[in-house]
């Protein structure tokens, strides 16, 4: 049975430029999808957060009834995750890291998340996923030389156009493809808001939540083929 690691945003606030505190935490879409995917195909999924903080979708992205149901039905689980820092990534054939502005916040900075990439990325036999602000988990990894672990990867993530549409760019802190841009990244963004999804070898991106499901059928496909 393949296994995937979901590691989730702990984090219930997003810091804004102007020293606010935006509410948010995951985005249910992003995770309910791949997770409904994986699960109804037999994978083994283990929820992960930062210090086992309980995670909370951001009520911005709870858009009906089901994806509160969902959510309810996984009360347990996603009530008693595992600590980022207990994670061995050998007993993981995928990492995926849903998006929500929660990312921004926690996994930008997280040595744990980094500790997970940098041995999972490099191993061709495993693949790593993440889905629009997911990619901001990408940003602590680095080689033993110093430099960004996805430096040269094609990826793509929710694109500086789709953040200003949103209302959102003005007093954000950093944008998230500027700073992947900047970190290395060869960035390949698709149309505003539509499903978009690039594979680079092992690596899994999609660029924001209506890409949740080709992304969810693209690591499938990658850890069962």
């Amino acid at each position: 049975m393949s296994s995937v690691l979901i590691v989730l945003s702990g984090a219930r606030f997003w810091t804004q430029k102007d020293g606010s505190q935006r509410p948010t935490g995951f985005w249910a879409e992003e995770f309910i999808t791949p997770h409904r995917i994986l699960t109804e195909a037999g994978v083994q999924v283990t929820i992960a957060t930062p210090g086992g903080r309980v995670p909370v979708a951001d009520a911005v992205s709870l858009t009906d009834e089901s994806e509160k149901t969902y959510l309810g039905g996984l009360r347990d689980v996603l009530g008693s995750p595992l600590r980022l820092e207990d994670v061995d990534p050998a007993d993981y054939d995928a990492v995926l890291v849903p998006g929500g502005h929660g990312p921004m916040q926690d996994l930008a900075v997280d040595p744990d998340i980094a500790r997970i990439l940098e041995a999972m990325l490099p191993d061709e036999s495993k693949a790593v996923a993440a889905l629009c602000h997911g990619l901001a988990a990408f940003l602590p990894a680095g080689n033993e030389d110093g430099s960004w672990l996805f430096r040269g990867r094609r990826m793509t993530s929710f694109t500086d156009a789709e953040e200003d549409q949103v209302g959102l760019a003005a007093n954000a802190p950093w944008l998230l493809e500027s700073r992947l841009r900047a970190a290395g990244a060869v960035f390949d963004g698709g149309p505003a808001f539509g499903s978009y999804v690039v594979v680079d070898g092992n690596l899994i991106t999609g660029q924001n939540p209506q890409s949740a499901a080709a992304a969810g059928e693209a690591l499938l496909k990658a850890i069962t083929a």
